[in-house]
């Protein structure tokens, strides 16, 4: 007897989902989705990449019931894994789908359901495959950072400031940022006695790309007003500021 790879519960969506989408979709069709623990569901909003593979089968007289394993890659490296059970067994021979959050509970749930003992069971170890994802090379921490890259971005005064496609990638995709101040070889600004900061806004995207903006602070100005630059790369930034320590050496 073969078993049913293609049921309703594993069929792909008509195009690529992404883990939220996954996660939405698994939870809409599950008759206890409302059991699930709160923070379980908070950590899931921030997965990476998922994945979801036939965990076993068991067929008897016309009943029968899957279970499949889903797990998302979190940005930290850690995986969060939930289980399906779908079965026929309710009333009128309908599909239903129930989902838990560990193999335990979903071994409970398969007990009660009313299959022959020794009909065939399948049991497949399959490995979970999720795409690698680099290790982040930075300490970030979950918050509203597409807020925080508007904000950013709203108050960079150089016309030269990154474009607006990069603009609508951060705040549609940015979840988790690490500001940190940037040091390294002095330039034209220092040598001529300025003070600056420079500050690298690091954000991770929820497809698990970092992306970084760089931020000058400096009084380099004609009346010494503070001002606020934003760069695409750290290199710019600094060209940026000699520039601007070349200009007001001349106007001295």
């Amino acid at each position: 007897m073969s078993v049913p790879y293609q049921t309703a519960a594993h069929e792909p969506a008509e195009s690529p989902e992404s883990p939220e989408e996954h996660l939405a979709r698994l939870l809409g069709r599950a008759l206890n989705s409302f059991e699930l623990p709160d923070e379980t569901i908070a950590t899931l909003d921030c997965a990476l990449a998922d994945d979801s593979s036939l965990h076993s089968a068991h067929h008897s007289a016309g009943l029968h019931r899957e279970t499949y394993r889903h797990t998302w890659l979190l940005a930290d490296g850690s995986a969060v894994t939930l289980w399906e059970l779908v079965h026929n067994t309710g009333p009128g021979g309908h599909l239903e789908h129930e989902v838990y959050v560990d193999e335990e509970e979903l071994r409970t749930a398969t007990a009660r359901l009313p299959l022959t003992p020794d009909a065939p069971e399948f049991e497949l170890p399959v490995p979970v495959q999720l795409s690698p994802v680099p290790e982040p090379r930075h300490a970030y921490r979950p918050d509203d950072s597409a807020d925080h890259a508007r904000r950013l971005l709203r108050r960079a005064e150089n016309p030269d400031r990154p474009d607006t496609d990069l603009e609508s990638l951060l705040l549609r995709s940015a979840f988790a940022h690490e500001i940190t101040q940037s040091f390294g070889r002095p330039g034209r600004a220092a040598r001529a006695g300025l003070s600056f900061s420079l500050y690298e806004h690091a954000f991770l995207l929820r497809d698990g790309r970092e992306l970084s903006l760089w931020e000058v602070e400096h009084t380099a100005t004609p009346d010494g007003r503070h001002m606020c630059e934003v760069y695409s790369t750290q290199e710019k930034a600094r060209e940026a500021m000699d520039r601007r320590a070349e200009a007001l050496d001349r106007s001295r």
